[in-house]
């Protein structure tokens, strides 16, 4: 029994060496795969500039400034609108007005004195009719500004 012990005891001491070197190798190893994740995370934020690349604000150009317009609204209501339409810089002539004339027309018509009078919703009119001119015209406008916006 006594041979019986003292082989026990080795097996037992090499278990607990073999479980020590274990868990060194388990922390290193992690060591080592934290650093190459954090260094492959560092390289696509930095270097591979996260996918997608936005493409640079057009330069402002000349504003064409367009004659006032009436539109009929709801319940015998009017508004008469002024535009003016920011051109890019690379447009070389002042564009014509036609195409954003109409779009506001098709736009404004019909809609009631109620859904155009808060700044919030005169706001929201104006920025969908700048994505649609802005469509329209193919990027040579890069914004419009309303010069004279009255309801009665």
């Amino acid at each position: 029994m006594a041979t019986a012990k003292l082989k026990a005891a080795p097996d037992a001491e090499e278990a607990k060496e073999g479980g020590k070197k274990s868990k060194k190798t388990l922390f290193l190893a992690g060591g080592v795969v934290l650093v190459l994740a954090a260094a492959a995370a560092a390289y696509f934020l930095l270097f591979a500039g996260g996918g997608e690349e936005k493409e640079p604000a057009p330069e402002p150009g000349a504003v064409a400034a367009l004659d006032a317009i009436t539109i009929n609204l709801a319940d015998g209501h009017f508004l008469k609108l002024k535009l003016a339409l920011q051109a890019t810089a690379e447009v070389a002539e002042a564009p014509d007005g036609s195409k954003a004339l109409d779009l506001a027309i098709d736009q404004f018509s019909n809609k009631a004195v109620d859904e155009l009078s808060s700044d919030k919703a005169r706001n929201l009119a104006k920025q969908e009719l700048v994505e649609k001119v802005e469509k329209a015209y193919e990027g040579e406008i890069m914004d419009i500004y309303f010069t004279e916006f009255v309801m009665q």
